[in-house]
Formats: C-alpha cells, sequence, structure tokens
C-alpha cells in the first residue's frame, strides 16, 4: 500500500481506509487516510505500506529533525506491540484498550511523553490529570531515557481519607527554645508522644523539632519561652526561617496532613520532607515532599523519588502548595 509524503502530512489513497478500519491507525479522510508521522513510520517499519522516495531509514531520520519526535516514536512503537490501538492527542497519546479501537470502544490512557532530563512543571501537570480525571481517563507519563528505554508513570491527584486511628487529645504544655527547637518537659508516654509529637531526650524531657513546633503553637498547645520572656509564633516563624527556606511549604503540607489525623515524621533519611503514618502501621505508609505548585523538578529526580519509595514499600506524593490549598500528586511505576 502506497502513502505520500509531502514534507508535511502523509497520506494514504482510499485503499488506506482498510488500516482504520481493522486496526485504527489514522484520520480517515474523503478521499484516503491521514497518518501521524508516528503512524506512518511505525508501517513502513512493519512494511505495512511503502512512501515512495523514502525507505525506513531515510523517513525516520528526517522526522527526527523535529525535537522530541524520536522518543514519541519508540513511545508509540512499545504501545503498539503491546497490543494497544494509540492515536494522537490531545496530550501526546491516547490509548484505547487492548481489542477496542476509535469507533468502537473508548481510550482508557493519556500519555505525556517526557525525556529524562526533561522538567516536570506541577502546575501544568496538574491541569493535565485534571482534565484526563474530567474525560474520566488515566493520566500516564511515558518517560524516555538517554538509552532509548521506557519507563511509565501513573499521576494522580490524591483527596486523602482521614486516618482510621483517630490521634489522642493534647493538653496545652510549657516549651523552653534551645536553638530553632524546644525543650518540654513530659514523662514518657505522654499526650505528645502518643499524638506523634517530638523526640524523647530522656525520662524527663522531650525534643520539639521547627515544623510541629510551629504546628502546637498555631493550635495554642505549646507556650513557648526563652529564659521567662514569651514568644509569639510569629517570632518563633521569623526565627526558623533564617535557616530553613523551605519552611513555609512544609509547614502547609504538614497542617494538611494532621488535618486529616496523620502523623508526620520527619524523612531525612528517605531525602523527602515527610514520612507519613496514616494509621496504626508499624512503618510510615507515605513519602512526602512539600513544592510549591509553580515549581519545577527533574524528571530524573522524580525518578529518583519513586524508586526510592518502592523500594521501602511506600507511595510517592508531593504536595503542592497553592493560595488554593495543597494538591497531593501522586507518582507511581506501572507497567502497561
Amino acid at each position: 500500500m502506497k502513502a505520500v509524503f509531502d514534507g508535511i502530512t502523509i497520506r494514504t489513497g482510499k485503499e488506506g481506509k482498510a488500516l482504520y478500519e481493522q486496526s485504527g491507525y489514522g484520520r480517515p479522510e474523503a478521499d484516503g487516510l491521514r497518518l501521524s508521522p508516528q503512524e506512518a513510520v511505525y508501517l513502513l517499519h512493519r512494511q505495512r505500506i511503502e512512501v515512495p522516495g523514502y525507505s525506513f531509514d531515510t523517513l525516520f531520520a528526517e522526522l527526527s529533525n523535529e525535537p522530541g519526535f524520536m522518543r514519541s516514536f519508540l513511545v508509540y512503537r512499545d504501545l503498539r506491540e503491546r497490543g494497544y490501538v494509540v492515536q494522537t492527542g490531545p496530550h501526546d497519546f491516547r490509548v484505547f484498550r487492548r481489542g477496542e479501537k476509535p469507533g468502537k470502544g473508548e481510550s482508557v490512557y493519556l500519555v505525556r511523553v517526557l525525556s529524562e532530563r526533561d522538567p516536570v512543571r506541577f502546575e501544568k501537570l496538574i491541569e493535565e490529570v485534571l482534565a484526563s480525571r474530567n474525560m474520566r481517563k488515566q493520566y500516564v507519563l511515558a518517560v524516555v531515557d538517554d538509552e532509548e528505554e521506557l519507563t511509565y508513570y501513573e499521576i494522580k491527584l490524591q483527596k486523602l481519607a482521614d486516618a482510621t486511628s483517630p490521634l489522642p487529645p493534647l493538653q496545652e504544655h510549657d516549651a523552653l527554645l534551645i536553638g530553632k527547637s524546644a525543650l518540654v518537659r513530659v514523662p514518657p508516654q505522654s499526650d505528645l508522644e502518643q499524638a506523634g509529637y517530638g523526640k524523647r531526650m530522656d525520662p524527663e524531657r522531650l525534643i520539639l523539632g521547627p515544623v510541629e513546633l510551629l504546628s502546637l503553637m498555631e493550635k495554642g498547645i505549646i507556650r513557648l519561652t526563652k529564659g521567662s520572656e514569651p514568644i509569639s509564633t510569629t517570632d518563633f516563624l521569623a526565627l526558623a526561617q533564617e535557616t530553613d527556606n523551605e519552611l513555609d511549604g512544609k509547614i502547609a503540607v504538614y497542617t494538611d496532613l494532621r488535618a486529616h489525623q496523620f502523623t508526620p515524621r520527619t524523612g531525612y533519611k528517605f531525602g523527602h520532607h515527610f514520612r507519613v503514618y496514616c494509621g496504626k502501621n508499624v512503618h510510615s505508609d507515605l513519602l512526602v515532599h512539600a513544592v510549591e505548585k509553580e515549581s519545577v523538578l527533574p524528571m530524573s529526580v522524580i525518578s529518583r523519588s519513586v524508586r526510592m519509595a518502592h523500594s521501602v514499600k511506600k507511595k510517592m506524593f508531593f504536595g503542592a502548595v497553592h493560595s488554593s490549598g495543597i494538591q497531593f500528586v501522586e507518582f507511581a511505576r506501572i507497567k502497561l
């Protein structure tokens, strides 16, 4: 079957409509079939079409002058060879359930193609995931690394449910400022410890870190002093911000997690802001990293985060901070 490439589009004659009817290739037109560049190169490689004046190598080379074409073709080929019907748009590709095709089924995935070095812009990502959800599709990132290997990530916006085990009520406590932390005199198994606050220094004393201290001061649980002088929440916030330029985002995410009766603890050993306990499990359930909604992170950084979370059997959330609240974005590796 012959197809014509005019430097912009690739079209077949009327006989090409069989490709659409049988396997969902292309978009039908009055006098034939219009193929996307990825479809045409794939069909040429599979010897399903001929393009006069071009071999597979020469057409592939010419189209690869367009930025991103090579990796989008590699993703298209991988999806096709996994048994999916694939069409371009509305992101990069829409992918139908196995055994279904345009006109005889619905697409199930919306796929965005990235390289391992591409930036992930959280604001745009959230917009695309919301659009996919409104269309009842699953949003997937297809990431192509420098050795042309593919990894697929499912992206979800998670609405947190309250923890199944509510935390105990808290009493008011006095605390003494030590550096940018605080010392509270409470016996072992105090209300603060049972609610997941602080680190035991000795049988009489508990140390509270800056984020949890600010959270407790905001709730009126902790009265902080320096010597005999009281310290306001505003003054302590300014003090803590001097050495932590991520503090505002961490506080916003910490506060939201606490509002759902979760227990956030430092996630430093995992390379993230928090490890989070969602119930009575001995081990934490989530790794959470606070980012501004306008933040941009390299895909390689996100990949390391997801792999770390997977290796310790936790989910990986990024808490995107915005004036309208926190959007928890989950990244998870999947096999299509």
